[in-house]
This record gives structure tokens, C-alpha cells and sequence, in this order.
């Protein structure tokens, strides 16, 4: 089996190549192409724009009798995006650009509709001098003048750069570092001046505060309000109080049920006069009163409960001294 993709072919002994016939085609043959709008264009049936770069599928051919320096001229056929009415150009190798033939207006080529009327004004210029001696004066005349005009524009300015020449840029840079020192000097005696109130007002403020503070510590305090009392605690502190009697009788007993405790208790002495003569009596006669003290029990009155005669009564020293 062969290859598929050869490169040497076949070439039987007996193979003459001009017996092979030549195929003749016509000099005006049209090749179906791939290409892209060379300029904005405008289509003049019905007015769709076409940009720069859209692609069509044109028909290209070889345009008969012209030519530039030897080289061809194509010629290209498209259709309207819009409308499929048929427009046409040529390649200009004179200028390597294209031109647009019929079926379209081309757009944005100011630049070269500038570069064509400057190219037709010149050629009307040489036409004129060629057949009239007195245009080509008057056209002399015309430059001289424009050129003596040019040289004094130019001469203006040769004398602004010289008068910027004498301009000292050292000085001016010296100039303004000193200004800028100076602003910077002032600038910064103006923060010390604001540091200097800031912390003037602060100190005022912190004598004022201990100013303040000292007043207030001379100052007597305020008389506080009595407290008064609630109409119902009176109804609170009776059971309390029953509730301590109880506790008491219960933890010591009273002191009419138990007549060995009634004589660890003895009376006060209210009398001044007792109590004086007492301090003037000398210490050895200190040992009977005791004695007297407390041989004598304190008498029960009838009637009163144990807590009433608990506050009549405190403990003598014997019953200490004995303990």
C-alpha cells in the first residue's frame, strides 16, 4: 500500500510534458477573494456606513490598460452590508493607498483632499508662469515679502531668548530658598507661639481645679437630713423584742424560777451621796461594804417580768472574784 502524503512522484520513461495541454484563460478572470475594507467608507443607495477593517468576500480582477511603473492595478468588487448594492475600488500604487471608484463615498480623508488641493494650486502656479512673464513677478514679489516677514518673526524671537539670557537663575533660586527659609521660620514661630498658650491655659486650668478643690475641702460638709422614721416600724420591733425575751428565758431562765441566780445580781446605787462617801473611805473598809453588798439580794418586785429586772441589776464583784 502506498503513503498517502507523497513527495516523489511517478514519471513513466515515455512521459512528455508538451503533450499535456496548456489551459488558456481569459486576461480579465475574476478570483473570489477574502479581504478587508481598506477606509471608512458610506454606501450611497442607502446610506449604511461601513468601517475600517469589516471583512467581505470580494471579487477581485485584473483592471485592462493600466498600469503604473509596470506594476498592476486590481481591481475589487463588494456588496453593501445593508442593502447588497455593489461598490468598488482600485489599489493606488502611486500614492500605496486605494481609491474609491463608484457605489460608496470614502470619509475622513481630509488630510489628503488638503494634500491634493496644495498639489492643484501648485500645478495652476507653474501653469500661469509658464505663459504670463508678469505673474512670475508678481509671484517673486509675493515670496520676498513672506520671507522678510518670516525673518523678522524669527529675529523677535532670537531677541526674547536674549533678554531671558540675562536672567540670573542662580539669584532667582537664591531668591526663593530664602523666601522659603523665612516662611518656615515663620511658620515655626507660630507653633511655639500656640504651644506657649496651650500650656499656659493648661496650668490656669489646673489652678483653677486645685483652687476649686481646696474651697471644697475648707468648706464644713452640708447637714444631712434626719431620717424619719416609718410609722410602721414601731409594729416591726415588737416582735423582735419578744422574740429576744424568748430566746433569753429559754438559754438562762428567769430569775423567779431559778432563786440561786437572783443573788449574782445586785442593785444599782443611784444615790450620789452613797457613791462619795464610798471614794473617801479608806481601802480596809472597802472589804465590808462588799460583804454588805452582797449579803443583801435585791429585792423582786412583784409584778415585773425577768427582762425589766435584767436592766435594774448588774453583776457584783463577788459573784466575779468567787467565779
Amino acid at each position: 500500500m502506498s503513503e498517502r502524503k507523497v513527495l516523489n512522484k511517478y514519471y513513466p520513461p515515455d512521459f512528455d510534458p508538451s503533450k499535456i495541454p496548456k489551459l488558456k484563460l481569459p486576461k480579465d478572470r475574476q478570483y473570489v477573494v477574502r479581504l478587508m475594507a481598506p477606509f471608512n467608507m458610506r454606501c450611497k443607495t442607502c446610506g449604511e456606513y461601513i468601517y475600517k477593517g469589516k471583512k467581505f468576500n470580494a471579487r477581485k480582477e485584473t483592471v485592462q490598460n493600466e498600469a503604473y511603473l509596470g506594476l498592476p492595478i486590481f481591481r475589487f468588487y463588494i456588496k453593501c452590508t445593508r442593502c447588497l448594492a455593489e461598490i468598488t475600488f482600485k489599489t493606488d500604487p502611486e500614492n500605496t493607498d486605494y481609491t474609491m471608484e463608484h457605489g460608496a463615498t470614502r470619509n475622513f480623508q481630509a488630510e489628503k483632499l488638503l494634500e491634493e488641493e496644495e498639489k492643484r494650486v501648485q500645478k495652476e502656479r507653474e501653469d500661469e508662469e509658464l505663459n504670463n512673464p508678469m505673474k512670475v513677478l508678481e509671484n517673486r514679489t509675493k515670496d520676498s515679502k513672506l520671507e522678510m516677514e518670516v525673518l523678522e518673526n524669527l529675529q523677535e524671537l532670537k531677541d526674547l531668548n536674549q533678554r531671558q539670557a540675562h536672567v540670573d537663575f542662580e539669584a532667582m533660586l537664591r531668591q526663593h530658598r530664602l523666601s522659603e527659609d523665612e516662611r518656615q521660620k515663620q511658620e515655626q514661630e507660630e507653633d511655639e507661639r500656640e504651644t506657649a498658650a496651650l500650656v499656659e491655659e493648661a496650668r490656669r486650668r489646673r489652678l483653677l481645679e486645685d483652687s476649686d478643690s481646696e474651697e471644697e475641702a475648707a468648706a464644713p460638709a452640708p447637714p444631712r437630713l434626719a431620717v424619719r422614721p416609718r410609722p410602721t416600724a414601731i409594729l416591726e420591733e415588737a416582735p423582735k423584742a419578744k422574740r429576744k425575751a424568748e430566746s433569753w428565758e429559754r438559754s438562762v431562765g428567769t430569775l423567779g424560777s431559778r432563786p440561786q441566780l437572783s443573788g449574782l445580781v445586785v442593785v444599782k446605787k443611784t444615790d450620789l451621796g452613797c457613791s462619795t462617801r464610798q471614794g473617801l473611805a479608806s481601802p480596809t473598809s472597802q472589804g465590808p461594804v462588799r460583804s454588805s453588798k452582797a449579803a443583801d439580794p435585791a429585792p423582786r418586785l412583784p409584778g415585773t417580768s425577768s427582762l425589766s429586772q435584767l436592766g435594774a441589776y448588774s453583776d457584783s464583784e463577788d459573784s466575779s472574784g468567787s467565779n
